[in-house]
């Protein structure tokens, strides 16, 4: 019977499997917390005038209370 030699890809270890699926489960929680985060939109409304804020009906002080009413104010 002739012998036939499959190419096979070596496994990587279990320790290494581990490894690399937090790095990205990790990775993907990065990006999903960046683009939850709000700080744009923050320094977008911060550097609106006192005027331009007011025409928004805002003031300064409210600009984090507005930016994250969704999350805070449901």
């Amino acid at each position: 019977m002739a012998q036939t030699t499959a190419n096979t890809i070596p496994l990587p270890s279990l320790r290494a499997w581990i490894g690399s699926f937090f790095a990205g489960l990790g990775q993907s929680f990065n990006a999903y917390v960046e683009r939850r985060s709000r700080i744009d939109q923050i320094q977008a409304l911060d550097a609106k005038s006192d005027q331009e804020l007011a025409e928004l009906g805002l003031q300064r002080a409210d600009i984090p209370r507005y930016v994250f009413r969704d999350l805070l104010y449901t």
